[in-house]
């Protein structure tokens, strides 16, 4: 189907439906075809894969989403990119706090670092899953203590 020259919308006939324009009959180029902008305000993904997105890699994904221009102007996306930062500086908040703790308390720490870490690990796993998750889904979850804050900051 040919596109209009001066608009770039697709032709149906011999004129432009969106700026009326007469269009010739040309036969299409060999070669790549060139990729229609998007229109202004659209983003090139969905807010649901957006901000799964940032809970992939926490941190910098977070930092990243909230600089990408078309990204940075959506709330959600925005909510999102926070709450998995503040997520990432929670978790090693505790890690470096138990890893703290285990080290002054040596012996009962070995005992209690063969079940608590792992344990710990396997949770901080479960809820990283659970958020990417239910992000893709399309649901919101604010999380107890730092969803609040991400809120505040989106």
């Amino acid at each position: 189907m040919p596109f209009c020259s001066n608009c770039g919308a697709e032709v149906d006939g011999r004129f432009c439906a969106k700026c009326g324009r007469p269009v010739e009959a040309a036969t299409p180029a060999a070669g790549p075809v060139a990729a229609k902008p998007l229109p202004a305000g659209a983003a090139p993904m969905a807010d649901n894969l957006a901000g799964a997105l940032c809970y992939v890699l926490l941190l910098i994904t977070g930092i990243l989403f909230l600089v990408l221009a078309p990204y940075n102007q959506n709330r959600a996306v925005r909510f999102h990119a926070f709450q998995a930062i503040l997520l990432n500086i929670a978790w090693m908040v505790v890690w470096f706090g138990l890893s703290i703790t285990l080290g002054i308390v040596h012996m009962a720490g070995m005992v209690f670092g063969l079940f608590l870490s792992p344990l710990l690990t396997l949770a901080f796993l479960a809820l990283w899953i659970y958020m990417i998750v239910t992000t893709y889904q399309g649901k919101t979850v604010v999380l107890p203590v730092i969803g609040p804050l991400a809120q505040q900051q989106a």
